[in-house]
């Protein structure tokens, strides 16, 4: 893979921005699915062992899920407004996505092929352009 000019940074990293958005919202959409279905399931159940088992797990990995999808919004977010505290936070959130087999780790290869590399630190570095 090769580098990217000064012309594409801002390319790449608004696309980086929306894998972010979108992967995270589609794992917000899960924490909070999870947790109305196994609460809901909890709730109707008769059985008070099993109630009791899956009203800790339902909201537990609900919020669990939510949890983790929150930084990968905010990176998302501030890639695209080009926030300068968005680019390490994207680099972190690209190591830990590594893991996350296969849509993390494809995002994760991506964003840190685009973020470290020096035209990245360049974009992130420079002022923004007035708006006037």
């Amino acid at each position: 893979m090769g580098t990217i000019n000064a012309g594409d940074v801002q390319r790449h990293v608004t696309i980086l921005g929306w894998l972010y958005i979108v992967s995270n919202a589609l794992f917000l959409v899960i924490g909070v699915f999870v947790f109305v279905m196994v609460t809901g399931v909890g709730l109707s159940i008769n059985d008070l062992e099993a109630r009791s088992i899956l009203l800790v797990v339902g909201p537990s990995v609900g919020l669990l899920l939510t949890i983790l999808a929150v930084p990968g919004l905010a990176a998302g977010y501030g890639l695209i407004a080009r926030k300068p505290w968005a680019h390490m936070l994207a680099i972190v959130l690209a190591i830990l996505g590594l893991l996350n087999f296969p849509l993390g780790t494809a995002i994760g290869v991506y964003a840190l092929w685009v973020l470290l590399q020096s035209t990245a630190r360049d974009y992130f570095a420079a002022p923004l352009p007035s708006s006037a």
